[in-house]
């Protein structure tokens, strides 16, 4: 059983194109009846529109099979006094969603990801959180990377602000329990006798999803297509408990070995 990353994983961080064996994998999971998930920190999109966009690459499974942040945010966050931060389609989706954006005195600071966060917009964020907003990001990504640039992820600006202001945070999407859990419960539908340690996770992002994962006894598989060039660049720092299982060049190594 599987739970499956998208960004860097089965898409390209570049040009959004499927990578190596994705689609091949993806196939295989279904000729098989292997359960499982695919489980991305998508933001931009909503989430219907998301699934469609990797269906129209070549990217073939049920939308049961999908789950993203957006889908659990109604249940996390309230809809009223929220200052949203990140890309301009992250804002226009929540509003879509009936969001009350709000940059006086919000109940909650809400972040997303974009490259181009300014100081003035951290500054706004400290003093909300200081006035006694709570903190929550919508994902806990390490790094962000873009038009070949690695920028700090939403995990780094919320510990960033956490130090700040000793504000504590709460995550919706990967790597927090409640979305694995919720994941989890989706996957059951498909076979009853799912848990953790039967499940094995698929990421680029060794820190974020990778690390989470391994926390809940789930097993891992570190993929070198998306946020890093090599594991040399991440690996020796990681702790040695939560370093993946296995690490991958990207899902056509983790295909061939299934063969």
């Amino acid at each position: 059983m599987y739970f499956i990353d998208v960004q860097g994983t089965l898409i390209s961080d570049e040009d959004k194109s499927p990578i190596r064996g994705s689609r091949e994998f993806l196939a295989h999971l279904n000729a098989k009846k292997i359960p499982y998930m695919v489980v991305t920190n998508n933001t931009k999109k909503p989430s219907d529109e998301f699934y469609n966009y990797l269906q129209s690459i070549g990217l073939k499974f049920e939308f049961s099979h999908y789950l993203d942040p957006l889908m659990l945010l109604e249940s996390r966050v309230s809809k009223e006094g929220v200052a949203a931060y990140g890309a301009e389609a992250f804002l226009e989706t929540l509003q879509n969603m009936g969001y009350k954006l709000d940059y006086k005195k919000p109940k909650t600071v809400l972040i997303a990801i974009k490259e181009d966060f300014s100081a003035d917009e951290y500054a706004q964020m400290i003093e909300f959180l200081l006035a006694g907003a709570k903190l929550v990001g919508m994902h806990e990504t390490s790094i962000y990377a873009k038009n070949g640039k690695r920028y700090p992820g939403v995990g780094a600006i919320l510990k960033m602000l956490s130090f700040a202001t000793s504000v504590s945070y709460e995550v919706v999407g990967k790597p927090s329990d409640a979305f694995y859990k919720e994941a989890l419960m989706r996957i059951k539908q498909q076979e009853s006798s799912a848990s953790f340690d039967k499940i094995t996770m698929i990421s680029d992002d060794v820190k974020g999803d990778l690390g989470g994962a391994k926390e809940l006894g789930m097993k891992t598989i570190f993929v070198t297509s998306g946020k890093y060039r090599s594991a040399d660049e991440i690996i020796p720092s990681i702790e040695e408990a939560l370093r993946p299982d296995a690490i991958k060049e990207d899902m056509q190594a983790i295909l061939e070995e299934l063969a």
